[in-house]
């Protein structure tokens, strides 16, 4: 990497070699991010029994640190499109730490809500400038970029109920201060990623051939981000079920305490985080169309039978969901920004912003209607959101025009 940075072309090479060092950097620091984030909804239970939060009190706790995500993240994106922070990543995990620290002190819901909202703002400010550096390393290869990156996500989310488990839930609230040191490193790994990336804006690289790849008529595009949106939709507001509910579900249901109900909310989120890395790699290879109809749709079969099984049953087909949802948002992503080429970091935030707006509107709703009805009518209803993903027969196949080109240039680069 330090070889490359030396020469003269850094920015050419930048934009066609994949730089893994930067992409593994970004994974570790997108799972520190995602830890400390998951802690907030892997210890509701312990939030409900201690301060005594109905469901919708605990629905608005998700909603206030998502919104926030939500409403920053594509103004942050659409800033730094245009004026890069390369410093601001280690920034956001800054007040990420400040976040938690105060939720460690936290002794009323409005200072719990307050907490939240700042670990809301460290994810704003992280994810649009972290996806826009995976697509600077990315070189040709943004799918597997993506993945990797979102994989380093998902390893955090499934990481944090099982520290939760392991740490939070026998030594009280207070000992969520103690990763304020993961958030320090966290911020130590980002000033690197920073000095790399501050480098590579001195060498800028030539975005006309991004932009001249793009041929689809604005109506197209328009039309195609309306159907990704509401696959986004299909997949958070299912996920937010799972992830925020699932451990209530196992112990209203099946009686489980809330150590094996956090252990087993791990075993789906580290699925989740398995499956992520598929989904780019694939998309490259095969068009993340294609992609985008398994990972949606191909949920439906598991997630209607969900609600009617045992315990067992009911740990291997969450095992089967995260696998098979986890590769979505990699190739959801991507696909957006080969749709909106030049405008990677306002792209990023939109989706990243509109993963948190959603997961938090549904966090709240999802939460009030189990006050309203029960957890299990909950499941009920969910079940039948991955259907959503029929909307893909809109999506213009775009990957497969670009296989089709690159691979008649380079027959006749052979030739």
């Amino acid at each position: 990497m330090q070889k490359e940075a030396d020469t003269p072309s850094t920015g050419d090479l930048a934009g066609r070699k994949t730089v893994v060092g930067i992409l593994v950097a970004l994974s570790a620091s997108h799972m520190i991010n995602d830890t400390l984030q998951a802690l907030i909804p892997s210890i509701y239970p312990l939030l409900k029994q201690s301060y005594g939060l109905t469901f919708t009190q605990i629905g608005l706790i998700t909603f206030s640190f998502q919104f926030t995500a939500s409403i920053l993240q594509p103004l942050v994106g659409r800033y730094t499109d245009r004026h890069p922070k390369p410093y601001s990543l280690a920034a956001g995990m800054g007040i990420t730490l400040v976040g938690l620290a105060s939720l460690s002190r936290a002794a009323s819901y409005p200072m719990i809500v307050f907490s939240s909202v700042l670990v809301g703002m460290g994810s704003a400010i992280f994810h649009p400038e972290a996806s826009r550096v995976a697509h600077m390393a990315a070189g040709t290869r943004h799918g597997l970029a993506q993945s990797v990156f979102q994989t380093g996500g998902n390893i955090g989310s499934s990481l944090g109920p099982l520290l939760a488990a392991a740490i939070v839930a026998p030594n009280g609230q207070s000992s969520l201060l103690w990763f304020t040191l993961v958030a320090l490193a966290g911020m130590v790994l980002l000033g690197r990623v920073g000095g790399w990336y501050a480098h590579q804006l001195a060498h800028p690289r030539p975005r006309a051939a991004a932009r001249a790849e793009n041929a689809l008529p604005r109506r197209t595009v328009v039309l195609a981000l309306a159907v990704l949106v509401a696959l986004i939709f299909s997949k958070y507001f299912y996920l937010v079920s799972l992830s925020n509910y699932y451990t209530f579900y196992l112990i209203q249901k099946f009686h489980v305490s809330i150590q094996g109900a956090q252990l087993r909310l791990f075993v789906f989120l580290a699925a989740v985080a398995l499956g992520t890395i598929l989904g780019g790699p694939l998309g490259d290879r095969f068009g993340r169309k294609y992609v985008i109809w398994v990972s949606i749709l191909g949920v439906a079969p598991f997630s209607l039978l969900l609600p009617h099984v045992g315990l067992t049953a009911t740990v291997v087909l969450t095992v089967f969901i995260g696998l098979i949802l986890a590769s979505a948002f990699s190739a959801i992503l991507v696909f957006a920004q080969e749709l909106v080429p030049g405008r990677v970091g306002m792209i990023a935030g939109l989706f990243f912003g509109l993963a948190f707006g959603i997961g938090g509107i549904a966090s709240a709703a999802l939460g009030h209607l189990a006050d309203l009805t029960s957890i299990d009518f909950v499941f009920n209803v969910c079940g039948y959101l991955p259907l959503i993903g029929l909307l893909t027969w809109f999506l213009p196949d775009i990957g497969g025009s670009r296989r089709a080109a690159r691979a008649e240039a380079e027959l006749a680069g052979n030739r």
